[in-house]
C-alpha cells in the first residue's frame, strides 16, 4: 500500500506531464484542450482526456479529477496510480472502456485554489439550460462580511470562534446549506457560481460527447476531498434516494456508501452540480454520476482554510508570507501530507474504480 503515496505530484505541471506520458505509453487515445488561462509560470493550462479500451465499447467508466482545483492533487494521484501501476498489468472486462479526465479546473490545481480563474467554484457553475446564475441564500448574505473579509489574512482572527458559536446556535446542517450551497451575488466570495458557463463547462460540453462515443451506459466517478471524517468516503448522487439509478448504484457500490445530497447528512444541497448537468447532457443514455468525497479534516478547519486562501488571493501579494501560508494551509486541508492518508485513500479510490468496472461488465 505504501507505493500509492508516490502517485502524488508536487504540482499541476508535473502531474500533467506524468498523465500524458503514462497515457501515451499505454497506447491511449489522448488530447489536451487549453482553457485560455495561464499557470504560475505563464504555461498554458489544459483539460486532458485519455481513453483506454475498445473504441466501440457499450460500457464506459469515467474518472475525473480537479473539478475543485486543489483537490486535483488527490484525484490526479488516483488516475496516475491506475495508469502507471494498474493498467499495464490489467485487462479491462469485455465491452468496457475507461476514460480519464485530468484537471477539470487546471487553474485551481496549478495556482493551489479551489476555484477557477474567475473565482468560480465549478461545482456551483453547471447550471441547466434556463436556470439563472443569480441569487444567494439569506444566510450567506448575513455572514458575507465574516466569511469574505476585504483584507489579507493575519493577526488575531476570531472567525473560528464566531463560526463555532453560530454552529452551536443554528446547527451544522443549517449553516452548511446557508453558506455553501452556491451563491451568484458576491464575485470575490466563497462558493461563487459565476454569471454564466465557465470555460471548463464549455469544454466539457463540446468535447465529452466525442470521448463518451457510442457508450450506452456510463458510470462517472468525480474525485473530491474535504468532506467527511478522516480517511472515510461517501459517494454523492444528485438524484433521489429511490430513483432507479440510485438503487442500481447502491447495489454495486454499497448501500451505506451511496448517498443522495441531503441537508441533514455529510453532504449538502448545492446548485449547479456537475452530476445533474452531465445526466442532462447525456439524457438519451444511462449516465450514472457520483461525486466521490474523501474526508480530511473537520468542517471548521476546512472553511477556515478556504477563507484564508480566498482572502490571500484577493487582498495579499504573492510574495507575502501570509499568501504562502494560506496556500500551504489549503493544500494540506484538501491533500494532506500524511503518508497514511494518501496511501489509504488512493487504495480505496482504486477499489471504487474496480467496482465500477465490475458493475459495468455485469450490465453489458
Amino acid at each position: 500500500m505504501s507505493r500509492f503515496a508516490s502517485s502524488f505530484s508536487p504540482d499541476y505541471r508535473t502531474a500533467r506531464t506524468r498523465f500524458r506520458k503514462s497515457a501515451e505509453s499505454l497506447g491511449c487515445r489522448h488530447a489536451g484542450v487549453e482553457i485560455g488561462a495561464e499557470g504560475p509560470n505563464g504555461e498554458a493550462l489544459t483539460i486532458d482526456f485519455a481513453r483506454f479500451g475498445p473504441k466501440d465499447a457499450d460500457q464506459l467508466l469515467v474518472v475525473s479529477c480537479g473539478t475543485h482545483g486543489v483537490e486535483g492533487f488527490f484525484g490526479s494521484a488516483v488516475e496516475l496510480a491506475m495508469l502507471e501501476q494498474r493498467l499495464p498489468e490489467r485487462r479491462l472486462p469485455e465491452g468496457v472502456a475507461l476514460l480519464f479526465v485530468h484537471a477539470v479546473n487546471p487553474y485551481g490545481f496549478s495556482h493551489i485554489r479551489r476555484v477557477n480563474e474567475d473565482n468560480i467554484d465549478l461545482n456551483r457553475n453547471f447550471m441547466l439550460d434556463g436556470d439563472a446564475f443569480e441569487g444567494a441564500d439569506p444566510g450567506y448574505t448575513a455572514f458575507d462580511s465574516m466569511l469574505n473579509p476585504t483584507s489579507p489574512p493575519g493577526g488575531i482572527d476570531p472567525f473560528t470562534l464566531r463560526a463555532a458559536l453560530n454552529i452551536a446556535r443554528h446547527g451544522m446542517p443549517a449553516m452548511k446549506n446557508a453558506l455553501v450551497q452556491g451563491q451568484y451575488e458576491y464575485p470575490k466570495g466563497l462558493f461563487y457560481g459565476g454569471q454564466g458557463p465557465s470555460a471548463s463547462q464549455r469544454i466539457l460540453k463540446s468535447e465529452l460527447p466525442e470521448w463518451v462515443g457510442s457508450a450506452q451506459r456510463v458510470v462517472h466517478l468525480d474525485l473530491h476531498t474535504g468532506m467527511g471524517k478522516w480517511e472515510t468516503y461517501v459517494l454523492a448522487v444528485s438524484r433521489s434516494i429511490d430513483d432507479p439509478s440510485t438503487i442500481w448504484l447502491k447495489k454495486h457500490f454499497g448501500n451505506d456508501k451511496v448517498e443522495a445530497l441531503d441537508p441533514n447528512g455529510v453532504l449538502y444541497e448545492i446548485r449547479g452540480v456537475l452530476g445533474t448537468w452531465l445526466q442532462s447532457l447525456f439524457g438519451d443514455i444511462s449516465y450514472h454520476c457520483m461525486l466521490a468525497e474523501f474526508g480530511t479534516y473537520n468542517p471548521l478547519r476546512m472553511i477556515s482554510a478556504l477563507r484564508a486562501e480566498n482572502r490571500a488571493a484577493h487582498w495579499a501579494s504573492p510574495g507575502d508570507a501570509q499568501f504562502s501560508r494560506a496556500k500551504q494551509g489549503l493544500k494540506e486541508a484538501f491533500a494532506p501530507a500524511s503518508a497514511s492518508w494518501r496511501n489509504h485513500t488512493v487504495a480505496t479510490a482504486l477499489e471504487l474504480v474496480e467496482q465500477g468496472l465490475v458493475a459495468l461488465a455485469s450490465a453489458g
